[in-house]
């Protein structure tokens, strides 16, 4: 008789088919089990017919990739280990040395960061413009240029920019170029809700699943998201040599996460929408930046393109406001925590120096404080703020 742990690892039973219930079913592995020598030579994880290494794919992450890309209106979804995971792998998966891309002032700053230091030591060159203007950007793009990124809303300041119309810039800029420039969309603010990336005209769609789509607070995961089979297969190419993966505990959550995002996603703008219009009207603040509210910059683009706006508000104050009195603001909320990262259950409040994040002048007073709302009860997050805005007096 064989050994006991022989045995063990090599038990026979395999539990019946049919088991059928709502919760993905997880799967761990890093070794796959081949039946025979030539399945092994000959069966293929890049269009998800089979299964090879539990790096390339399990049943449960292409489960969630395939429901990302109907989230984004795409055809096929990468995943990858954070948000910015998943520019870095758009980055490396479309520049060669020698190339240049193109970076809206208000991105996400890890992204211009990235560009500054890793690309740069690559031989990549990057350019800040304006998404605000679409003349701008024609006028950044040169022989090299191979890629632009576009974000809705801009990060921190909300802008909501004409995507159309930068879209428009980059495909008069296409005709008779052999490499065409490729355009990436950071919908991590949208969500596959707000608006349909891909019917905008972008390329591909860059989410932080860590946001919304787990909503949590308790997953780091990013996805790109594509409709072009060449893109697909060029940042899955590049996905597998640089080994990257996510944890099947991890796609689980997100997969938990998938069938309540349109729901929190509401919810959240509902309260943000409502705090919003009301800070506009407290002593010392001079603006709130909020794609759906009429002034804020973007507003008629966001109108016109989009359907929701998300739980992101950032305030303005006077410029009689000092930062020492902006930072107590801050420290006085009860409810809202200091935290980065945004879409979880619990309200977060970061104050940031804004001309220090952009190249082009901020007209207002420098310092500003990004509020994420979370799905607290509206009435207790406006006391809150309340109470806190007593140390501007």
């Amino acid at each position: 008789m064989e050994g006991l742990s022989t045995r063990l690892i090599h038990h026979p039973y395999r539990a019946p088919d049919g088991f059928d219930a709502a919760p993905v079913a997880v799967h761990k592995a890093s070794t796959v089990f081949f039946p025979d020598v030539a399945a092994m030579r000959t069966r293929r994880w890049q269009d998800k017919s089979g299964y090879t290494y539990g790096l390339h794919g399990t049943p449960t992450t292409f489960t969630l990739e395939e429901r990302l890309a109907t989230l984004e209106g795409a055809r096929h979804c990468v995943l990858a280990p954070s948000g910015l995971a998943a520019i870095a792998l758009v980055d490396q998966a479309l520049l060669r040395s020698g190339d240049e891309v193109l970076i809206p002032d208000n991105a996400y700053g890890p992204n211009k960061a990235l560009a500054e230091h890793e690309l740069a030591a690559w031989g990549i060159a990057h350019r800040v413009y304006d998404p605000m203007n679409p003349a701008d950007l024609a006028g950044a793009i040169t022989p090299r240029t191979r890629l632009v990124w576009l974000e809705a809303a801009g990060s921190v300041t909300l802008e909501f920019p004409d995507v159309p119309a930068l879209v428009d810039v980059v495909r008069r800029a296409n005709v008779g170029r052999a490499r065409p420039i490729v355009t990436a969309l950071d919908d991590t603010w949208g969500a596959g809700v707000a608006y349909r990336p891909f019917e905008l005209g972008a390329d591909i769609a860059v989410q932080a699943l860590t946001k919304y789509a787990s909503g949590g607070a308790d997953v780091l995961m990013g996805a790109v998201c594509t409709r072009d089979d060449a893109l697909h297969h060029a940042v899955l190419m590049t996905h597998m040599r640089l080994g990257l993966g996510v944890g099947a505990n991890d796609a689980e959550l997100v997969l938990r996460g998938l069938p309540t995002l349109a729901l929190r996603y509401h919810a959240q703008d509902r309260s943000a929408r409502a705090l919003a219009a009301w800070l506009a009207e407290q002593p010392g603040v001079a603006q709130v930046l909020h794609p759906a509210l009429p002034g804020s910059p973007g507003h008629a683009h966001w109108q016109r393109d989009a359907r929701a706006a998300a739980a992101l508000l950032t305030v303005v104050f006077e410029r009689a406001v000092a930062p020492p009195q902006v930072d107590a603001f801050c420290d006085a909320l009860r409810l809202f925590r200091l935290g980065y990262s945004w879409a979880g259950p619990v309200s977060l409040c970061v104050p940031y120096d804004v001309p220090t994040m952009r190249a082009r002048p901020w007209p207002h007073a420098p310092r500003v404080v990004r509020l994420a709302v979370g799905l607290e009860d509206v009435d207790d997050l406006r006391a809150d703020l309340q109470q806190a805005l007593r140390v501007l007096r």
